[in-house]
């Protein structure tokens, strides 16, 4: 039986089949389960021939500059309201949430209890700008990313994914008309270490790459580099031309992984890690590529390919300046691709 079967209402995404089992559409996992079975996620299940998936509460609930998330061509600066709920569809030995991921691990925290105008009311009374689904996985809870999301748009907000990536058509349809950005870790390269660490399939992850681009959403790409696992010259330049030939245009986010979960024993990220990473992605051809995660890293600021100005300047999640209009033109008339109103 699923993790918190109190707190979930009937799903949207999935399809009735014969003798009451059900397919779930939330992910790309998209896993059938007869009454009483339960989802990979943990928290998607199978109730008398009815998918029931979790509605109506967090996990955690906080004010976060959006850069954290990261964005970095979504609205400088701007404050958001950051929620998650539990569980995960992937496994992925080095997360960092991992308290909240796992069904098990997360079987000892308590839920909150809260409706999606609340949460709506709450973002909006701290002057946030945009309410962000992250924390754990938001496809497995999409539907009720989709409540908060619809709340907060009446409320004139902006809504954005933290995300695996691991979406299908259908979530994508089903999200669209109430999700503008998306963020997708793209963990690797090599479809092996994304089965065995991730508990995922390389091929999927890049269909979810393709599906969230085509629907129209923003995205923005996160790399974990970690030593020894995806931090290889080869693999780093296959990512980058794989983003390169969507478009120059994706802003590919490079963080430094720190020793966590399952991975304790794998060294922290080097800045010159970072660095050799960022130059492969610009010999790539991408146009926006960041250093994160390491205090002073270079790498942070937002530069007009046309005319080499700095036109957003970055100390960790903090905007100094930026000189970006609500069109996000440079100074010198290019426009800088993102989300800036």
């Amino acid at each position: 039986m699923s993790f918190l079967p109190e707190l979930t209402r009937e799903a949207a995404l999935c399809e009735r089949l014969a003798d009451k089992k059900v397919r779930c559409l939330a992910c790309a996992h998209r896993c059938l389960t007869a009454p009483g079975g339960t989802g990979r996620c943990g928290v998607r299940f199978n109730s008398g021939g009815t998918l029931m998936a979790p509605w109506g509460y967090v996990s955690g609930v906080s004010p976060d500059p959006i850069e954290k998330k990261p964005f970095f061509h979504a609205l400088p600066g701007a404050r958001t309201l950051s929620f998650g709920m539990f569980g995960c569809n992937f496994r992925c030995g080095f997360c960092q949430n991992w308290q909240i991921a796992g069904v098990k691990s997360a079987a000892g925290l308590a839920p909150l209890p809260v409706s999606a105008e609340e949460l709506a009311l709450e973002a909006s009374a701290a002057g946030a700008k945009a309410v962000v689904s992250t924390y754990n996985e938001p496809l497995i809870t999409a539907e009720w990313a989709a409540a908060v999301f619809s709340a907060a748009k009446a409320k004139k907000l902006r809504t954005a994914f933290v995300s695996n990536g691991y979406a299908t058509p259908e979530a994508a349809a089903f999200l669209r008309p109430s999700l503008d950005l998306w963020k997708v870790d793209l963990k690797s390269f090599n479809p092996d270490k994304y089965r065995e660490v991730c508990g995922a399939e390389l091929e999927k992850v890049l269909a979810g790459i393709n599906v969230i681009r085509g629907a129209g959403f923003w995205m923005e790409i996160v790399t974990l580099v970690i030593p020894g696992f995806n931090d290889s010259d080869a693999e780093l330049e296959a990512m980058a031309g794989f983003l390169a030939a969507l478009s120059p245009d994706i802003p590919w986010h490079l963080t430094a992984f720190h020793p966590d979960h399952l991975m304790t024993g794998t060294p922290p990220t080097s800045q010159e890690t970072l660095y050799r990473a960022r130059e492969i992605a610009a010999r790539k051809g991408l146009r926006y590529v960041y250093c994160g995660n390491l205090s002073g890293a270079r790498g942070q600021n937002t530069v007009c390919p046309a005319c080499g100005r700095e036109v957003v300047i970055r100390e960790g999640f903090t905007v100094k300046r930026s000189l970006l209009g609500e069109k996000g033109l440079c100074p010198c008339g290019q426009k800088i691709p993102g989300v800036w109103a």
